[in-house]
């Protein structure tokens, strides 16, 4: 398994196999990561209060984890970090899928919180290691593809499964499809740490890791913290949780309509992947950002639009909201992890990566009731202005950014 890449600047055999494994491992949680309430609540007979155990202990363990595994991403094993978040995943879904009390849940919530909290303090070195400098922004941006094209594909799986059998029977076969499809990333991680480049020949020509303390006190990496907080508040989160809310109830839109509009993003996000990369490529990372929520501000406007029209006209101004808001998400994911890596400097990625991960975990906890609340205030119309009202505040901190950066 190649390291750093092929001749000419092109990701090798291990980046290839890694985007393979992380697209199995997401098709996997896609199975049953929009039912584990359900699941928690229903099936399992804990109701709200034991669906709710397991998600604070997801959001406790995955902000711990993510913090203690910087620093041992740091020190030259971000794919051993990676390795042992994966096989947490592995053991959370096994471990769900066979649960019968709140006690094995509450168990699952914290390895699931351990799995991704160490997952995303390590994923980002290993790829910057697998890749090299010149191919690292399509790399993040297939990074971001897969992980999102796999859990769609597992959503719809997981669906077409459910309607076809009992549910009751169905869903703790789901859970254990989740574990084992996380274990081919497990053994690729173990790979990659296996197969690293030796250390530097002169230590002392590396420079130290900073702390968490240091990272924060810097303009530009504290910026492009609260861009990832306001990233994951005002446009991720309300993609999958407002936005079906203002389709579905607010614009009289079946069930099948909101989740074509979900495929009709994911379609863009597979078709326009390498093209529009290719084209950010050619401005600086700082430009390339700013277009991101510029892009979400013009999605959430044809939102807008689309309710006072019907028929064709509200299809397509609907479709181009599915295809602004996936070139958005291109634009980000091609910038946002360089700069993360550009700031936080090669020692510190692992602690720059998980103050990335707590970011993003604040915004995924803030957005979605805020998002609701704001729509259920305002109205349907009002609810899309106010979306882009978001998207211009994660703009101007994104303006913001490219001026520290200078």
């Amino acid at each position: 398994m190649s390291g750093a890449g092929q001749p000419g600047g092109r990701p090798g055999a291990g980046f290839h196999g890694l985007m393979a494994a992380l697209l199995a491992s997401s098709a996997g949680i896609g199975l049953v990561f929009p039912l584990t309430s359900i699941y928690i609540s229903d099936q399992l007979g804990l109701g709200g209060t034991g669906a709710g155990s397991y998600f604070v202990a997801m959001a406790a363990a995955g902000c711990a984890a993510a913090v203690l595994g910087g620093p041992r991403a740091d020190r030259g094993s971000a794919a051993a970090v990676g390795a042992v978040g994966t096989t947490s995943l592995v053991l959370s879904y096994a471990l769900l899928g066979a649960a019968g009390g709140s006690l094995p849940v509450t168990a699952a919530g914290l390895l699931a919180g351990v799995g991704y909290g160490l997952q995303y303090a390590a994923i980002t070195g290993v790829v910057t290691a697998l890749v090299p400098a010149a191919a690292q922004r399509r790399a993040f941006v297939l990074r971001h593809v897969m992980t999102n094209a796999g859990m769609g594909l597992g959503a719809t799986g997981g669906g077409l499964l459910l309607a076809a059998g009992r549910p009751a029977g169905t869903l703790p076969w789901l859970y254990e499809a989740a574990a084992a499809a996380s274990v081919p990333l497990a053994v690729l991680f173990l790979l990659v740490h296996r197969r690293r480049p030796a250390a530097p020949a002169i230590p002392d020509a590396v420079p130290d890791p900073q702390s968490y303390r240091t990272l924060l006190r810097s303009r530009p990496i504290a910026l492009l913290m609260l861009a990832q907080a306001l990233f994951a508040t005002a446009g991720f989160t309300q993609i999958e949780a407002t936005v079906p809310l203002l389709l579905h109830h607010g614009m009289g839109i079946g069930l099948a309509g909101v989740s074509a509009v979900t495929a009709g993003n994911a379609l863009v996000l597979l078709l326009l992947q390498h093209p529009v990369a290719r084209r950010l490529e050619a401005l600086a990372e700082e430009a390339a950002l700013i277009a991101a929520p510029l892009l979400w501000c013009a999605a959430f406007g044809a939102g807008a639009l689309a309710t006072a029209t019907d028929g064709a006209a509200r299809t397509a101004l609907l479709a181009a909201f599915a295809a602004l808001f996936a070139i958005g998400e291109i634009a980000y994911s091609s910038a946002f992890f360089p700069l993360l890596v550009r700031f936080s400097g090669p020692a510190s990625l692992g602690r720059g990566s998980a103050l990335s991960s707590l970011a993003w975990s604040t915004g995924t906890a803030v957005g979605p009731p805020l998002g609701i609340a704001v729509v259920t205030a305002t109205g349907t119309g009002t609810g899309w202005l106010a979306l882009a009202a978001g998207a211009a505040v994660v703009l101007a901190v994104t303006l913001l950014l490219r001026h520290a950066a200078r």
